[in-house]
């Protein structure tokens, strides 16, 4: 995984688990990759891995059976879709519409990239 610096890798990881959900790699009461597993798979401190379930976690996305693991809490792919829906508009989007005016350009114009 190629990580970027506008975003810190625990982040990162927690939205690359959250993007396996919604494309279904994973359903709802799924056990997801262990700590250790997806440590080892992208390189990186298991720490890390523990911090993105952690957060994960506290958003209600997921949820840990002591000493089984990770699982996929039910109705999760609609609370990531809810999540990411709110961010784009709260975040993104004021940004995106700031460039548009600076650029001068309208929604007219992004019309044939769509």
């Amino acid at each position: 995984m190629d990580f970027k610096k506008q975003k810190s890798i625990y982040q990162q990881i927690a939205d690359m688990l959250c993007e396996r959900i919604v494309e279904g790699e994973w359903k709802d009461d799924d056990r997801i990759a262990s700590v250790r597993d997806v440590a080892v798979q992208l390189g990186v401190n298991p720490n890390t891995v523990v911090r993105s379930f952690d957060h994960l976690q506290q958003a209600g996305i997921i949820y840990n059976k002591r000493g089984v693991g990770y699982f996929v809490a039910p109705d999760a792919k609609d609370l990531i879709i809810a999540l990411q829906r709110k961010e784009f508009l709260e975040q993104e989007l004021p940004d995106f519409r700031q460039r548009l005016s600076m650029l001068g350009l309208s929604f007219d114009d992004l019309k044939q990239y769509f």
